[in-house]
């Protein structure tokens, strides 16, 4: 039987790229985001992390076997200029709408005999970087959330892992790629020689949805070019 999964996200960027996979693996791919997504194979519904509505996942099936939350946030600025709001903003987005969703279709997962749950954090939380202050504090939290709610369902038999990506090719990270010069400097800050592209991610996300992850749990996987571990000489 194919599994459902739920991806938060799926109308560009890593969710697209993690739909369009899963769907040639032949799981049943759900939606929910601001924007439907163009694949015509996934059924939508419209949710905002801003404004969360999650009346709309009651047309969900009654067993769901995974959840993939992708919105984020990039808001880099230095510390003086970030206001309480940012703050706010990004802790909503990257936090309280991951935090809604999973509780909102958690009875749904209980029914699964493995479900699984993926959530994104972001380079910046394991070795600080200027300007981060707000979304790293978010995706901070997304870690701490990730370790807490893995302890918690394991009874359910329910995996929570987490991906910690560097820089990556999506049209979040549009202003940060915008020119040749910015992406050969991106390429150069990374030891493996390159930033990332939205397949890296989406391949990560796949096994972990998948039964070859069914022993991982509690989580936060750094797939970042090495940015977060080594130094080349």
């Amino acid at each position: 039987m194919s599994k459902n999964i739920l991806i938060i996200g799926a109308s560009s960027g890593i969710g697209e790229a993690t739909a369009q996979l899963l769907i040639k693996q032949g799981f049943n791919v759900y939606s929910a985001s601001r924007t439907a997504p163009t694949i015509t194979t996934v059924k939508h519904f419209t949710w905002d992390a801003l404004n969360p509505d999650n009346t709309v996942f009651n047309e969900l099936p009654d067993v769901l076997d995974g959840v993939i939350y992708c919105p984020g946030t990039i808001n880099l600025k230095p510390f003086a200029r970030l206001s309480q709001d940012d703050f706010k903003n990004d802790f909503q987005i990257n936090v309280l709408g991951a935090v809604s969703v999973i509780q909102a279709v958690l009875p749904r997962l209980k029914k699964s005999s493995r479900a699984s749950i993926v959530l994104y954090s972001t380079v910046a939380v394991k070795i600080g970087m200027g300007f981060h202050a707000s979304v790293a504090s978010s995706k901070g939290a997304i870690e701490g959330l990730t370790r807490s709610l893995a302890a918690e369902f394991a009874p359910n038999k329910i995996n929570v892992n987490c991906i910690a990506p560097s820089l990556t090719e999506t049209p979040l990270a549009k202003n940060l790629l915008s020119s040749e010069e910015k992406k050969e400097a991106s390429n150069k800050r990374h030891p493996i020689g390159r930033f990332g592209n939205v397949s890296d991610i989406a391949s990560m996300t796949s096994f972990l949805i998948s039964n070859d992850a069914s022993w991982m749990t509690g989580q936060i996987l750094n797939i970042d070019g090495g940015m977060s571990s080594i130094k080349t000489m």
